[in-house]
């Protein structure tokens, strides 16, 4: 027997009473009587007030229970459903089954994470700072406006995988080159939609980043006890060193301005500034807006040494985003960026690049629950108390706490407090934790770009 909306309300002692128990308003309680379905993070407190098993609750759903009460609730079931020739497991046995689209193949064991952005899923896609990471959409509709090569972050997509709710369609855009599916088909990356992506986001924020695996075999055949033991035999990103995976070979010159209609891209021909960018997983669009500010931009790969930067004679030097734990790219990053405070050169840092900087500045870093991901990310600068909306992606932060009395905090998140920018005029350093080139997203932060030229002029 199932019961309704109003009999649990009614065995809790009444709406008021329910709402106390649940933590909730009077307005869930009306779209929770509309819906005739109780969001299946309650349904934890509610077996327990209740006594009820789960399956009598309204709208209850197996896939969305085991996603969110592992410990209540039976897993998904295991058996291939009519339809699905994809699956992504976690590990902590969940089994998200779908359709699989790119490349019949299996990811290796990756964080299972989420985006907020609405737009530009081919930039997140080959951002750098992604790898080592399975993509989960929060927009439902990925996939409408195709792929083309001026939207790269980098060559080759650096996410392990990406899961979508609703099925891929055909491009319908006028810049679209070839269609998502064939684009990830080429580069050897599987996608699987069909998923609740609202339960697995809900499950990695209450929850935390889960190690997950995709598999999208071209047999068709599924070994479930093999892929949970893999998520779960995989370490994580702590202690892991991505940046030389993703970096550079050798050093080059970056010329290329940002994009603007109608004719893209340009040239800068008469920089004023040279500056010498760290790519510890660069985005394309970070070296654009800094070509753009009127600099001269040499790329150089993660490992250099202080020496090898130095070399250059820059003006400024600027430390790139990346992935992985920055603990242990600052094995050798740190001494580096030490040395070029040491000569007295100005630096900017982005996301990897900001916590890099915490370290050689003396602080510590830490790993997020559940990381910020999204073009929709509000952050206050705390000297004039004004709040920018943010492109972020990390799931590391620099612990303030841990930095020396000449390092000071610049800016903080709203949605959590943690620390989003810092700067030391001893050292002649600033950086921040989100991307202020905004590929996609708000361009609220360009301006740190041309605060980088003028410290550089002083």
């Amino acid at each position: 027997m199932a019961y309704s909306v109003e009999d649990i309300l009614e065995r809790l002692g009444g709406a008021d009473a329910a709402a106390r128990l649940l933590g909730v308003g009077t307005e869930a309680l009306r779209k929770w009587r509309q819906s005739r379905a109780v969001p299946a993070r309650h349904y934890a407190a509610i077996l327990a007030a209740t006594g009820w098993s789960v399956d009598q609750l309204p709208g209850f759903a197996p896939l969305i229970a085991s996603a969110l009460m592992p410990d209540v609730t039976p897993r998904s079931s295991h058996a291939l459903p009519p339809g699905a020739d994809a699956v992504l497991v976690l590990a902590d046995g969940s089994v998200f089954w779908g359709r699989g689209f790119g490349a019949q193949t299996t990811s290796m064991a990756s964080e299972v994470c989420f985006s907020t952005g609405m737009t530009g899923y081919q930039e997140t896609l080959t951002d750098p700072s992604f790898a080592g990471q399975i993509i989960t959409f929060t927009f439902p509709h990925i996939g409408n406006v195709g792929t083309n090569i001026q939207d790269l972050e980098a060559l080759r997509i650096a996410a392990g995988g990406l899961v979508v709710k609703q099925d891929i369609t055909e491009p319908s855009n006028w810049r679209s080159t070839e269609a998502l599916q064939d684009w990830l088909r080429g580069q050897g990356v599987a996608g699987i939609s069909g998923v609740d992506t609202r339960a697995l986001t809900l499950r990695i924020r209450d929850h935390g980043a889960p190690n997950g695996i995709l598999s999208f075999p071209a047999d068709g055949r599924f070994d479930l006890t093999a892929l949970i033991a893999k998520a779960q035999a995989w370490p994580g990103l702590e202690g892991l060193d991505l940046a030389k995976s993703v970096t550079c070979g050798q050093s080059y010159r970056w010329e290329e301005t940002e994009w603007s209609w109608p004719a893209g891209t340009g040239v800068q021909t008469a920089p004023a500034r040279r500056v010498v960018a760290v790519d510890y997983g660069a985005k394309r669009n970070i070296l654009r807006c800094l070509a753009q500010a009127g600099c001269d931009v040499v790329v150089v790969p993660a490992d250099s040494t202080a020496e090898d930067i130095l070399a250059h004679r820059p003006d400024g030097v600027f430390l790139s985003n990346g992935p992985g734990d920055p603990a242990a790219t600052g094995a050798y990053a740190v001494p580096a960026i030490q040395g070029v405070m040491a000569a007295g050169v100005p630096i900017f840092g982005i996301c990897l690049g900001h916590q890099l900087l915490g370290l050689a500045l003396g602080g510590r870093t830490y790993k997020l629950a559940r990381g910020h991901r999204g073009a929709n990310q509000p952050v206050q600068e705390l000297a004039t108390g004004k709040v920018e909306i943010t492109s972020q992606n990390h799931g590391f932060a620099v612990d303030p706490a841990s930095l020396p009395e000449d390092v000071v905090v610049t800016h903080v998140s709203l949605f959590d407090g943690s620390n989003e920018g810092l700067a030391c005029a001893a050292k002649r350093c600033f950086s921040v934790q989100y991307h202020p080139e905004a590929s996609p997203g708000p361009a609220d932060s360009h301006h740190l770009f041309l605060r980088f030229v003028d410290a550089m002029a002083v």
